[in-house]
């Protein structure tokens, strides 16, 4: 009896474990992504088996044409 209820406790302490890293993976794969945003790359979308697939180059924009495309709204 007592062997089964440390077995149930065991495994159920696994499960939090593996709910903890779950819940990690997908907070560190966010920042990941708002850090790739920033450096102008897409966000890495994973795939089956949880392998990043390939990096895609964001165009970032100029402060000269970001105020360029303003003033043209401005304008209408």
């Amino acid at each position: 009896m007592l062997n089964w209820l440390r077995k149930a406790l065991r495994s159920r302490y696994v499960e939090m474990l593996e709910e903890e890293n779950a819940r990690l993976k997908a907070e560190n794969r966010a920042m990941l992504n708002s850090l790739l945003g920033t450096a102008g790359f897409g966000p890495i979308e994973t795939g089956e088996a949880g392998k990043p697939a390939a990096l895609t180059r964001v165009r970032k924009r100029s402060w000269g044409q970001i105020q360029a495309m303003r003033e043209e709204e401005a304008r209408k």
